[in-house]
């Protein structure tokens, strides 16, 4: 059975939700509720009259849920947060908490396709209950489609090289497992440097992103998120690579996911936000031992104002 404690192993918690600046009598959101460790930190933290609300499309998160008259799980990709506030009545909160990126059971799970270590059926939906899988996307797509989706989500230079592989790997066999996708890339396990893994890693987290809309749905939730802050709210949000990381940066700085700067007449930047911590919050070097996922995370804090 899958237990909080293995789900996964939250990260930056005394941080993240220092970073909230909770009042007990708050109303909070954790947009990925995940093992719920956030989730337990942050209720802990709330008196009689607070309250939080945790997203989580996974079906496997639902083991996690914790018994508390002052919490609500919302079986729900966050990118709905302002209908499901307005569903529960809620008009603005006090703040929000997100853990972007994959959580550790994901990739632990190998029947879930989200790690190439295991040869698995490549599936990597958040949600396995609906939508297109990574093997749809795979054997579906245009040999350009995926070459886009390999540059712009994974950030690979010979993104067009290796759509070429696929497109002429699945004539013959459709890609529906992590070995048949290490047979269309005729990846060279025996390089030296580990440079393949590293590539890889940048692969799956394309097909990743592309499978679950991640950009979109973080887009949507932050402009949510904005909407439903009331003045003094706190967001705080973790992100794992740089294109979440720019997004959220944006949003923070400017008030915008596209990072335009808006100034009024005197030449002040028109933002809902102020940054609380100007550099990012990584982890201490403890945590990234004990938490190898850590090692790449970056918190922001943004208070409403």
């Amino acid at each position: 059975m899958i237990t909080a404690e293995t789900y996964h192993v939250p990260v930056l918690l005394k941080e993240s939700v220092d970073g909230l600046n909770i009042q007990p009598d708050g109303i909070y959101v954790d947009v990925t509720f995940g093992g719920g460790g956030h989730s337990k930190e942050i209720l802990s933290r709330l008196g009689d009259k607070g309250h939080l609300y945790s997203f989580d499309q996974d079906a496997d998160a639902e083991n996690n849920i914790v018994a508390d008259d002052k919490f609500t799980f919302v079986r729900s990709n966050f990118r709905y947060i302002e209908n499901w506030m307005q569903y529960y009545g809620v008009e603005k909160i006090d703040g929000l908490l997100a853990d972007l990126g994959v959580s550790s059971h994901h990739f632990d799970d190998e029947t879930r396709g989200f790690s190439f270590r295991f040869d698995a059926p490549l599936d990597m939906r958040m949600n396995n209950r609906a939508g297109k899988t990574a093997a749809d996307i795979l054997n579906d797509y245009t040999e350009e489609q995926l070459a886009d989706v390999l540059y712009l989500y994974g950030e690979l230079k010979d993104s067009r090289r290796l759509a070429r592989s696929i497109a002429k790997y699945r004539q013959n066999q459709r890609i529906e497992t992590t070995q048949h996708l290490m047979d269309a890339l005729n990846i060279q396990c025996s390089a030296t440097n580990g440079l393949w893994k590293k590539d890889m890693a940048k692969f799956y987290q394309a097909l990743r992103i592309e499978v679950n809309h991640e950009m979109d749905a973080l887009r949507e939730m932050l402009i949510g998120a904005t909407n439903l802050l009331k003045e003094g709210g706190r967001l705080s949000v973790i992100t794992y690579h740089s294109l979440e990381d720019r997004i959220v940066k944006n949003v923070m700085k400017t008030g915008n996911v596209e990072g335009k700067v808006n100034q009024d007449f005197f030449g002040r930047i028109q933002t809902p936000f102020k940054l609380v911590n100007n550099k990012v919050i990584v982890p201490a070097h403890e945590e990234e031992i004990t938490n190898p996922r850590s090692r790449s995370a970056k918190l922001r804090i943004a208070e409403k104002i």
